[in-house]
């Protein structure tokens, strides 16, 4: 392909990964206030998985690019954007659009990368670690010496919050299956089995007063366990509805229906608190508050990779035209990381 064109990945619709298309055009340019990053690292985060089957609630019509986040170095800038931008890594959530060689961003939202972060480091901590971060210190406010129960412990947004967690104090439950306990040992978590254990039982065994924190991406019934398992003054925190992944009719219901329970939970008299977390709640209403938010704890993020308290778990790197096994590997539930693309 031309080196000069821009390259990206289109999902055309509801399709199997071998029918992701590739599509070559002109570079973008960056318009007034915009900025153009030229791709180094994106991702395959499970809301790529939803969108190709047409199950993210809140997806664009297709065709489209997909892409919730990318990590790269910015080079061109448009009227009003300091010009010495050029050449400087950053990070930007996108919700779609990361699957190109080069995206155009709005420059209040990029986020510097700090010096010592590969791309396809910080990649691995754009999405899920915002949103772990976020969760944890801003919903939850875990504590040192709470326990906390987390769900897909060695998931991308999980195998964050675990960490993060433990940066904090906190003692870790996780769910897994068989084949990440030992792992999850090595780091301090004690395991469940979510395929063949009782898990509200086991919770109830390892903390008997409930715990303080529960995130829970799974839905359905396991949101109903995960909010009878607080402790008192516990915080449920709901960001997804995993179990749902795979059925048909509306994309819309499961999430009105986390909605509704939240709500109703949070009306009784009862000393808890639920939350169901959408990492671009408040943006529409108070864009400047959001992007400062955003680049405080994705700064915080960052620093805490640098600090060795996270580690950046990369579970396969393959170039974009690639895409459709980097989908299959992020599927297949056989790796432990993030799957990255580069350009």
């Amino acid at each position: 392909m031309n080196a000069e064109a821009m390259v990206e990945v289109v999902l055309p619709g509801k399709v199997e990964p071998e029918d992701l298309q590739m599509r070559q055009g002109p570079i973008p340019t960056a318009g007034p206030g915009q900025v153009v990053v030229r791709m180094e690292a994106t991702g395959v985060s499970f809301a790529e998985q939803q969108m190709r089957r047409g199950r993210y609630y809140d997806q664009p019509p297709f065709p489209f690019v997909p892409g919730y986040d990318v990590v790269g170095t910015v080079s061109a800038t448009g009227d009003g954007v300091a010009a010495n931008l050029v050449g400087t890594r950053v990070a930007a959530l996108l919700k779609v659009g990361g699957w190109a060689s080069h995206v155009v961003v709005d420059a209040a939202d990029v986020v510097p990368v700090p010096e010592g972060i590969g791309a396809a480091q910080a990649e691995t901590v754009v999405i899920n670690g915002i949103t772990a971060w976020q969760m944890l210190h801003r919903k939850a406010r875990v504590r040192a010496g709470q326990t906390v129960l987390v769900h897909g412990a060695n998931g991308g947004v999980g195998s964050v919050l675990v960490q993060l967690a433990h940066a904090a104090g906190a003692k870790v439950i996780g769910t897994a299956s068989a084949r990440h306990h030992a792992a999850l040992r090595a780091q301090g978590v004690t395991p469940i089995d979510y395929r063949t254990e009782n898990i509200p039982a086991r919770v109830r065994e390892l903390a008997p007063d409930g715990v303080d924190a529960v995130f829970d991406h799974v839905g359905g019934r396991s949101v109903t366990d995960s909010w009878h398992l607080l402790a008192p003054g516990g915080t449920l925190v709901s960001y997804g509805s995993a179990s749902t992944r795979d059925d048909e009719g509306s994309k819309q219901w499961p999430v009105l229906k986390l909605l509704g329970r939240v709500w109703l939970w949070n009306i009784l008299p009862n000393r808890r608190h639920a939350y169901f977390f959408n990492v671009w709640a408040g943006r529409a209403l108070n864009r400047s508050r959001f992007r400062t938010r955003l680049r405080t704890d994705l700064t915080e993020v960052f620093e805490a990779l640098r600090r060795g308290e996270i580690t950046a778990r990369i579970a396969a790197e393959l170039p974009l035209s690639q895409a459709a096994e980097a989908m299959r590997l992020a599927e297949s539930g056989t790796v432990a990381g993030k799957v990255v693309l580069h350009a």
